[in-house]
């Protein structure tokens, strides 16, 4: 069994890599995290040396979970949607988690268009956290 997670290095993406590990805990399941990093086409620019400096200190957490995963790195022409519906079509995944912002009443009514996309194209169920989830 696979869970996807979107990960970004953003208090959200943080939040759906700590939901996908307690996730694949509980289902004694695989985590393959598609790691993205921000450029122009995921919201801001971010290098990805950066991203893999930031996802080093989330490994942490992974690896002590004892959850067998695998790492997805994304081009950075890629549309973050496209890459993670492939992955989770190729893996046959049971779960797809994501983080999302907390917004304000009218910002929920136009949500993110890859979280919109992911939401409505996912031929699995996806689990959207807000980015303070785990934290407490």
């Amino acid at each position: 069994m696979k869970i996807v997670v979107g990960y970004l290095p953003t208090p959200a993406g943080r939040a759906a890599l700590r939901a996908g590990i307690a996730e694949a805990s509980l289902r004694s399941a695989e985590l393959v995290i598609v790691q993205g990093h921000h450029t122009k086409r995921w919201g801001r620019h971010t290098s990805p040396e950066d991203t893999q400096t930031a996802l080093t200190e989330d490994r942490s957490a992974l690896d002590d979970s004892g959850v067998p995963y695998e790492l997805v790195p994304v081009a950075d022409d890629a549309d973050p949607a496209d890459i993670i519906l492939d992955v989770t079509d190729r893996t046959h995944t049971q779960l797809l988690v994501i983080g999302t912002r907390r917004r304000t009443p009218v910002g929920k009514l136009i949500m993110a268009p890859t979280t919109q996309r992911l939401l409505l194209e996912a031929g699995c169920p996806v689990l959207c956290v807000k980015a303070d989830y785990g934290t407490d």
